[in-house]
């Protein structure tokens, strides 16, 4: 078969490509294994990960006073395996689900991809791979660290990290490549998928569902902006100064005011960027899925329905964690039972995409 015939065939039937199933197969196991982790790791490490960072600086402060260089050093030493520790977690949440949606994007475009089937798969395995390899490396970094290392600042853990990204970057040219072959063969400038514009009410429904969280997280953006411009957001600068001049002069009463006032500005700091990384992403998942809605196959009232359980967690996933600012507690147990019912959404498409490539396989079809 001709790669002209193979595209054709893929736009007419998409998921009948061994690359495309990889492709989103995959893709939405790491959305889902990246949001899991991200649970996890909100509720058991990172708010004891910023108390300890907090209990390092104020014991820093106590010191300022007796001129223990070597004391403060240490401390400050401490914080940054902290934030290396969250940080590397962070970096891997959410390589994870980036992955996944660029895995879906991938997925879509396979049509317009001018290479052999074999060429395909394995590029589509590639990237997969890497994919699942690199965030366990970014992972590993705080753990690892420069143990049996042959270089002064690169750990095995980096090196992996490095190599994984090495390869992404190597699927995706191969993939660009493709791309750019496609535009050199003839009879495919009008070459459209079925799966543009498939119109069903579960598409839709994400589609406007997606469309409207990123334009409200545009706005969101653009409103945490101004109001740093503006000035009306407290400056972490001029705290860490009043903590420095107040504790060398033992005003113990003003540090633990100041320091007060650095934990309320790293909560709303934090929340914030959560809250607006969060509606982004969460309407790029909903965009993503709703090109996949014609090919799960479930009654269309069944396929409506977990539309809707993505869309309104969607929604209350970037609610719950602007919550927490008022609610505490509260506002977390929204965010994380919004996070496990967009992962059940996930789930139960791809187990309805499962259902379709099985009865394509087999000959058969139909909704149930």
């Amino acid at each position: 078969m001709t790669e002209n015939t193979e595209a054709l065939a893929q736009a007419k039937e998409p998921l009948a490509s061994s690359a495309q199933r990889v492709l989103v197969i995959g893709g939405l196991l790491l959305i889902v294994s990246g949001m899991l982790f991200g649970d996890i790791f909100a509720m058991f490490v990172l708010h004891p990960n910023n108390a300890s960072i907090g209990n390092a600086m104020y014991a820093a402060a106590q010191l300022i006073p007796t001129g223990d260089v070597d004391g403060i050093m240490a401390h400050f030493m401490a914080i940054g395996g902290f934030l290396e520790n969250r940080g590397t977690k962070i970096d891997a949440h959410s390589h994870i689900i980036h992955m996944g949606y660029i895995a879906l994007l991938l997925a879509m475009i396979q049509p317009w991809v001018a290479l052999s089937e074999t060429a395909k798969l394995r590029t589509a395995w590639l990237f997969i791979i890497a994919a699942a390899l690199l965030p366990p490396s970014i992972f590993a970094i705080h753990y690892v660290g420069l143990a049996f290392s042959p270089f002064d600042i690169l750990g095995w853990a980096n090196i992996l990290a490095d190599f994984w990204g090495a390869m992404l970057a190597l699927a995706m040219f191969i993939e660009f490549w493709g791309l750019w072959r496609h535009t050199r063969v003839p009879g495919q400038s009008s070459l459209q998928p079925v799966y543009i514009g498939a119109g069903n009410r579960a598409s839709r429904t994400l589609l406007v569902g997606g469309l409207m969280l990123l334009a409200s997280g545009f706005v969101y953006g653009v409103a945490m902006a101004a109001w740093k411009q503006l000035g009306l957001a407290v400056a972490e600068l001029d705290i860490l100064k009043n903590i420095v001049s107040h504790a060398s002069a033992t005003q113990w009463d003003l540090v633990g005011q100041d320091f007060e006032s650095l934990g309320q500005y790293q909560m709303y700091r934090g929340i914030n960027i959560a809250t607006h990384t969060h509606i982004n992403e969460m309407g790029i998942a909903l965009l993503l899925m709703s090109f996949l809605q014609a090919f799960v196959q479930y009654a269309d009232r069944t396929r409506q329905r977990w539309a809707w359980v993505a869309v309104c967690s969607g929604f209350a996933l970037p609610i719950g964690i602007l919550l927490e600012i008022p609610y505490g507690i509260v506002g977390s147990i929204v965010a994380d039972s919004a996070g496990f019912l967009m992962i059940a959404s996930m789930m139960a498409m791809l187990f309805g995409l499962l259902r379709y490539t099985g009865a394509r396989d087999a000959g058969k079809g139909g909704a149930a």
